[in-house]
């Protein structure tokens, strides 16, 4: 039998397949097991070839390396050339990046190398059949597309069903690793791709330059986060609530966008996808942008006065009341215990 293949371009982190990688090769696996296909990955770099077989470790049948002495720092153009080459050699019916800084702009350049569509920033991909309702043709293994739109009003599902290869980026941290096991054996296949030297020339790089994110609530355990309805004072609230659970603190963008916390504290669309084991909402309204960032909470608790908030829609438990008078009786019971 033929099986027909999703490709999934796993980044690099410090000679490692990057998490937010792995994370994706998780649910490609999964989605192989619904339509009867492989699961491949695409790796580019200088050096690569242990890193390859790491990926192999997380059940990926085959590894394609590009390994250049010139693509040892990352470079846009290169590396959508060695892409592009590599998915037209190897024809996957899907190809899956990350939504990360290097996956955003790296995905659409080499859809359009493709000439193939691509939806960006997905927030889930599932795979079935699609039934054209003007022709009533029945399309297979289509790759649904799962995102907000609409200013994050409705989560639209969107299919490419006649071009290939079906092309998304998927934000990371909304799915787990899957485990590392060294019995598996997948193959591993360099490819000599050429590029031109004037495609090295367009940009070069002067210097890399690595930033670590200040707050990492990624692996918090423990969340409170502030929204609009908190102002200044009571985001003052929040992180003495926050200290005294020994939590993090989040932010909704209304919090952020306001200027009373940084960047690094955003849940949400536009922040981290966040998953601990208790999530606390206060004065968060729970628009689609932020549920999408902590939806998968093991118990989320809110705290807001408006008893319609949508907040309560995706809550385990609710408190309808005004933040400073619940969130001083809480700080004050839970200092007493």
């Amino acid at each position: 039998m033929t099986f027909s293949k999703i490709l999934v371009y796993v980044e690099t982190s410090e000679d490692s397949p990057a998490e937010h990688s792995l994370e994706l090769i998780w649910k490609a696996r999964e989605l192989a097991s619904k339509a009867d296909m492989s699961v491949e990955a695409v790796l580019v770099g200088h050096g690569v070839f242990d890193i390859a077989r790491e990926v192999t470790y997380r059940g990926v049948s085959k590894v394609h390396v590009v390994d250049n002495p010139r693509l040892a720092t990352y470079s846009l153009i290169p590396y959508t050339t060695a892409i592009a080459e590599v998915i037209k050699k190897t024809e996957p019916e899907i190809a899956l990046f990350s939504a990360t800084v290097i996956g955003r702009e790296l995905a659409p350049r080499v859809a359009a190398r493709l000439k193939t569509g691509i939806t960006a920033d997905c927030t889930d991909v599932d795979i079935g059949s699609w039934v054209d309702p003007s022709t009533g043709r029945k399309y297979e293994k289509v790759l649904y597309q799962i995102r907000p739109t609409y200013g994050g009003e409705i989560m639209a599902a969107i299919v490419t069903p006649s071009h290939r290869p079906q092309m998304a980026t998927v934000r990371p941290g909304l799915f787990p690793i899957p485990p590392r096991d060294t019995s598996r054996s997948g193959e591993i296949v360099g490819w000599n791709i050429e590029i031109a030297d004037e495609e090295f020339s367009k940009i070069e790089v002067l210097e890399v330059r690595r930033e670590q994110r200040k707050v990492d609530l990624k692996s918090a355990k423990l969340i409170v986060s502030g929204g609009r309805g908190c102002g200044l004072k009571g985001l003052e609230l929040v992180r003495e609530l926050a200290e005294v659970l020994g939590g993090e603190v989040g932010a909704s963008r209304a919090a952020v966008d306001s200027g009373w916390i940084s960047y690094d504290h955003q849940v949400g669309l536009t922040g981290q996808t966040v998953k601990p084991e208790v999530y606390i909402a206060i004065g968060i309204s729970g628009a689609v942008q932020h549920v999408v960032g902590m939806k998968d909470s093991k118990i989320v608790i809110a705290i807001n006065k408006d008893p319609d908030a949508p907040i309560f829609r995706v809550t385990d438990y609710g408190i309808v009341g005004d933040l400073f008078v619940v969130v001083p009786k809480l700080i004050e019971k839970l200092k007493r215990r």
